[in-house]
């Protein structure tokens, strides 16, 4: 038995997962359980859930996973068969965070401990709700029209367009408001009427529909980017200014950071040629300690960028780990968040930060020392 399970006085936690059974996110929370001497998480499928199927037992933690990567689970969240779709987003946001509740209110009958908090996650998962909050708390985030639940609705590229040249911005992202993994997101440029260009891994069939792809390209007409936002605006929009970034080897940076019960524990630097750095879409892992290097030589402080991050997650206190996508300006001295994300842990084999506790902890075996070290607390203040 581990340490960690081992020097706890009293039961040790009992963990239920709510994922995809097989999954990898699954199969690398169940490493970290078993890592702690802890007996298997119990899986309680996605389906189940959307199914009215679901149950907990009394005192169970119950950390809730991704849908993603199961066909059944995405088509009843979004009510289409091809999973490469990307229309169908707002529906998918009702459905989820509606079987998120049903999650919280069935731990909650059955005396279970949840790790994520329902209203945390609807916020997460609405762009336009998550700047607002960020913003509101005085975290840096790019400028945004749309920012908030009072904001005007964007109906189509019009929209777009007149809210880039009235907040005089030339360059932004238009991004929808419930996605995810750079699904749906447009890099735009202007330069003066008809002038349109944008950076999108976005393709339109022949029929007008839209799909993901793992390719990134460029759209070089203003008609190609109006269908495409035309086709997105039913799900929602969000706009941001487009920060230039810093670079590292010549290619764009920006930084996950993964906070853990308030502490950012992991940071993995994603570099890219395009202005989107997701590793899906053709991004590299970078040089954290060159970014380090560059941020203290700017004059900046890396302390700093990582308490940024921690006060981005503190906006969501009842939920135990977030992902932050740190924004780097260029030269290295200044950062803003660019997003938080629910399940943005997804780093295999990345170990945590010097001086952040998970020393030698990937991010799930991180999660499951802090639920021990809480018990651990509770019990030793429990004590008379």
């Amino acid at each position: 038995m581990s340490p960690s399970a081992s020097s706890t006085t009293g039961p040790a936690p009992r963990f239920a997962v709510v994922g995809v059974p097989g999954n990898r996110r699954v199969a690398l929370f169940q490493d970290a359980v078993r890592a702690a001497g802890l007996p298997a998480a119990r899986v309680v499928p996605w389906l189940d859930v959307l199914r009215g199927e679901a149950v907990f037992r009394p005192g169970e933690t119950v950390r809730m996973d991704s849908p993603g990567e199961d066909a059944e689970v995405e088509r009843l969240l979004r009510a289409v068969g091809d999973p490469t779709r990307v229309e169908g987003t707002a529906l998918w946001y009702a459905r989820f965070t509606e079987a998120v509740r049903a999650v919280a209110q069935a731990a909650a009958a059955a005396g279970a401990v949840l790790l994520d908090d329902p209203g945390d996650v609807a916020v997460l998962f609405d762009k336009r709700l998550c700047h607002a909050v960020l913003d509101s708390a005085g975290v840096r985030v790019p400028p945004s029209p749309t920012s908030g639940a009072a904001a005007p609705v964007v109906r189509d590229w019009a929209d777009v367009r007149e809210r880039m040249t009235a907040h005089r911005m030339p360059r932004a992202f238009v991004k929808l408001a419930h996605g995810s993994s750079a699904s749906g997101v447009l890099a735009v440029e202007t330069a003066g009427p008809g002038r349109v260009r944008a950076t999108t891994s976005v393709e339109r069939d022949a029929a007008g529909r839209l799909h993901n792809s793992l390719r990134v390209r460029r759209c070089t007409t203003e008609r190609e980017v109006a269908a495409i936002v035309d086709a997105l605006a039913p799900d929602g929009l969000h706009i941001e200014r487009w920060l230039p970034k810093a670079t590292q080897h010549g290619r764009a940076a920006d930084l996950r950071v993964v906070v853990v019960a308030g502490r950012a524990t992991h940071a993995v630097v994603r570099t890219s040629h395009s202005p989107m750095t997701n590793l899906h879409l053709g991004g590299a892992r970078g040089e954290l300690d060159g970014v380090r290097a560059a941020v203290e030589a700017a004059g900046g402080s890396w302390a700093e960028a990582l308490a940024l991050c921690e006060r981005a997650a503190a906006c969501f206190p009842d939920t135990l780990c977030v992902g932050v996508d740190l924004l780097p300006a260029t030269g290295w001295r200044r950062f803003a968040v660019g997003e938080v994300n629910a399940f943005g842990d997804l780093l295999p084999r990345l170990t945590g930060l010097a001086g952040s506790g998970a020393e030698g902890q990937d991010t799930y075996a991180a999660q499951v020392a802090a639920v021990l070290n809480r018990a651990r607390n509770h019990r030793a203040t429990a004590t008379p």
